[in-house]
């Protein structure tokens, strides 16, 4: 492709609204436009990365048997009802009528087309396992898009679906794509660590997610270097401390006035943080079926402890939780900032599962300006749900080993979930097996978005100049470029190389031999070219200049080093053929098997 004809456009100065180093680049190289919030326009150059992208991808999974297909973007709401997603999921779910005006879905993943496709197509044991996936436009209207391609409402995933007709038959296919995972990361250049996760809107039995470890990410992670365990903190399990060598004391009522945090209660009475009760009121969206309900919920932690939404949806079955009202707090019976699980009404009681070994806690007692001493459960108060919602931080101590943990910050770049029969035993989508019994067919579900994925890699390779695109994903391979001299030439000179002939003879062979190569024909200055070459960040650059001819070649340089070598122009191509071994074999060091840890 020469520059002149490519539809790109560079930018010197990244648009004041970019955030993160992959936005501010892939725009300013002429990577991508913005179109409005989280909805993006992928230019010449980005497709060409993306395409690379999805056929390694396309690679790995047809590695592990699977099989391409295509399913639509638009669903009729019908399939989505049928699971009960369509009345758990929130506003992000992009909504519509057709013009007949029946109910349809713009996709915001597949596992219900999947299940449909199943029930009309498969009968019996003999066509199980299977592995079906494909590559498509998703829809998730995210109310704050960010990060450039890091957070964006319309994307692009690679979503395949294991259909089994068991659960050992699930766990080959899990752990398979556990593996092709890695492989595909690591294809692309990119380091990332497998995460226990929450399965949230998905549902099943497990969940892993893949994070690329960066300061920009959004996701928490913890992890224990001394024995490996490692977790979302969404659902990161940590050793407790419980204090249990206390008997209990006899409830006591104290004037706390103006206390109303924990804080200033602990600082009042002068004690601890880890003496109190933490009450924090919420309203639980639940659903069943078609009907949705709201329950005003009480979730009591110990005072030293943050309260863990995920895990406390996770407790309820909730569809979402928010803040509860004043008045939905006073209407319980409580008395905001002196709150107390006693003598409440119409409240679902959730008691963190440390709370039993935490006696003598200071709670509030729903009187304003009081709180009770020596608070003991489930003595002075009874629970519906007693279950782990408390927050892991940076230093809990380890489940596993009882080490210190460390909070590190991710991008997900992937995910994998075990669906079990949680949408073909929904929509009907079963098999009959040896003995001839029906049985719903086992699902896994297993994404990676695309552009997620293009943009952590930036945010992985660039410099101060621009990116450095690892040789596999690159747009192209090589960046032809030739400094044309203005100066006319004496006489003497006619009898030097031409750096233009040169380099369109270069351009023509290098084609040739089927190596991808941007040649910058344009009449720019050198400082231009060698600018959007280095903004560009293709991984070998050839300078055709007057300087470089009489030096006996042509100037060849990695991007990745900016060290430049002059080569004979008839071994160009050998040179950039070992160039390019040399660089993939950097990746290849990166393909190992990774153990799998539930």
């Amino acid at each position: 492709m020469r520059m002149s004809r490519l539809f790109n456009q560079t930018l010197r100065e990244a648009p004041t609204d970019t955030e993160v180093s992959s936005h501010q680049l892939l725009v300013r190289a002429g990577y991508i436009q913005q179109l409005a919030a989280g909805i993006f326009s992928y230019l010449p150059l980005a497709k060409r990365v993306l395409t690379k992208i999805e056929n390694i991808m396309r690679l790995e999974i047809n590695k592990i048997g699977g099989q391409e297909v295509t399913m639509p973007v638009v669903h009729p709401a019908e399939v989505w009802k049928e699971t009960g997603r369509w009345y758990q999921i929130g506003s992000e779910m992009g909504r519509f009528y057709d013009k007949s005006g029946r109910d349809m879905v713009l996709a915001m993943t597949h596992e219900e087309v999947v299940a449909d496709i199943v029930r009309k197509s498969v009968r019996s044991y003999r066509q199980l396992p299977a592995l079906i996936y494909h590559i498509q436009t998703k829809w998730r209207d995210d109310p704050r898009p960010r990060a450039g391609l890091i957070r964006v409402r319309e994307f692009t995933m690679k979503d395949s679906y294991s259909l089994d007709m068991d659960e050992e038959g699930l766990d080959l296919q899990y752990r398979a794509h556990f593996q092709a995972y890695y492989n595909i990361f690591h294809r692309c250049g990119l380091p990332v660590k497998a995460f226990n996760s929450d399965v949230g809107m998905m549902g099943g039995t497990m969940a892993h997610e893949f994070m690329y470890l960066t300061p920009i990410g959004e996701d928490s992670l913890l992890i224990c270097n001394t024995c490996g365990y490692s977790a979302n903190r969404q659902i990161a399990r940590f050793k407790k401390e419980a204090f249990n060598d206390e008997a209990p004391r006899n409830l006591e009522k104290v004037a706390t006035p103006g206390a109303k945090t924990i804080a200033e209660l602990a600082n009042f009475l002068e004690i601890p943080e880890s003496k109190t009760a933490k009450a924090v009121f919420l309203v639980a969206t639940i659903v069943d079926g078609a009907e949705v309900e709201e329950k005003l919920v009480l979730a009591i932690v110990r005072g030293d402890m943050d309260l863990n939404e995920t895990k406390l949806a996770n407790a309820l079955t909730a569809k979402e939780l928010r803040p509860a009202l004043e008045e939905e707090i006073i209407a319980s019976g409580a008395v905001p900032g002196y709150a107390s699980p006693k003598n409440l009404k119409d409240t679902v009681i959730v008691v963190d599962d440390l709370i039993p070994g935490s006696p003598n806690l200071v709670a509030g007692a729903n009187e304003d300006g009081y709180h009770f001493k020596n608070v003991n459960f489930p003595r002075d108060y009874q629970a519906d749900i007693v279950a782990d919602i408390a927050v892991a931080e940076e230093d809990s101590l380890c489940p596993e080993c009882g080490q210190r943990m460390i909070l590190q910050r991710g991008v997900e770049v992937g995910n994998i979930f075990k669906l079990g029969t949680r949408y073909t035993e929904a929509m009907g989508a079963n098999f009959l097996d040896a003995e001839g019994k029906s049985k719903p067919v086992i699902m896994g579900s297993y994404g990676i978005g695309s552009g997620r994925l293009m943009a952590s890699v930036v945010e992985e390779y660039h410099d101060e100049y621009g990116i450095i695109w690892p040789i596999s994903v690159a747009p192209y391979v090589v960046h032809l470029v030739v400094l044309s001299s203005k100066v006319k030439k004496s006489e003497a000179d006619k009898e030097n190389l031409d750096p233009n002939e040169v380099a369109e003879q270069l351009y023509k062979e290098f084609q040739a031999s089927g190596i991808e190569i941007l040649f910058d024909d344009r009449q720019e200055s050198p400082g231009v070219k060698f600018n959007d070459a280095d903004l560009i960040g293709i991984p070998i650059r050839l300078t055709i200049s007057e300087r470089a001819l009489k030096s006996g070649g042509i100037e060849v340089m990695k991007r990745v080093q900016k060290e430049k070598e002059i080569s004979p122009i008839d071994e160009s191509q050998e040179v950039v053929k070992s160039t390019i071994i040399e660089l993939q074999s950097r990746l290849d060091q990166m393909l190992l098997s990774v153990p799998f840890e539930e």
